[in-house]
């Protein structure tokens, strides 16, 4: 189960985990905020009850969404370039 909240400066996906079977522990919810400029993932840590937050530039993203359809290996994704302006 998800949810998609727009926000004034960010799109706000909460990620809730139902689990796949009952053998499986269930995790903490995962929050994702996408901002013009990075994406923000939040969890809360299950052994210290902290939140944890990891952000990823726009070309991290991108870089993460090409590897989910590789093979092991090594990438360097080539960039086109941002218009003048």
């Amino acid at each position: 189960m998800f949810t998609i909240e727009h926000d004034f400066d960010a799109t706000v996906i909460t990620l809730v985990d139902e689990g796949d079977d009952s053998t499986s522990p269930l995790q903490e919810d995962v929050i994702i905020e996408a901002y013009e400029e990075c994406v923000v993932i939040r969890q809360v840590d299950q052994m210290t009850d902290e939140p944890v937050a990891i952000t990823l530039s726009i070309a991290q993203l991108h870089d993460l969404a090409a590897a989910l359809d590789l093979p092991e290996g090594s990438y360097r994704l080539e960039r086109s370039a941002k218009p003048a302006g």
